[in-house]
């Protein structure tokens, strides 16, 4: 049985669209997207408005959560990262994760052949 991971990527909202396209470019069309909000080492803006200071401590964040064999996991870390990348604080981050199992509903098809 070949292993399995999942990469969880957190990115900003106005980059799903080129990270998606480059995904399906490279053959990964199969993903979960999720609105979500976070901080990180940014830890929020502090915004105006009429004349008084408040922090936005939790960024709206688009969670792209990808399931793939361990053999393509770097190159598509690096597509994701390179695609979702600003070059400014709060890009993002990349979780790889093993998966123990996957079962494909219809089907009942398991593991890789679920993919």
């Amino acid at each position: 049985m070949s292993e399995i991971r999942k990469i969880e990527a957190i990115i900003r909202p106005m980059k799903l669209e080129d990270v998606k396209n480059a995904l399906a470019d490279a053959g990964f069309v199969s993903m979960t997207v999720t609105d979500v909000r976070g901080r990180g080492k940014q830890k929020g803006l502090v915004q105006q408005w009429r004349g008084r200071e408040y922090c936005v401590d939790l960024l709206p964040k688009t969670k792209v959560e990808v399931v793939v064999p361990e053999k393509d996991v770097d190159s598509v870390v690096e597509l994701i990262r390179n695609t979702a990348a600003s070059g400014n604080i709060g890009d993002g981050k990349i979780f790889v994760i093993p998966i123990e199992h996957t079962i494909r509903i219809r089907t009942g098809e398991k593991d890789g052949e679920a993919l």
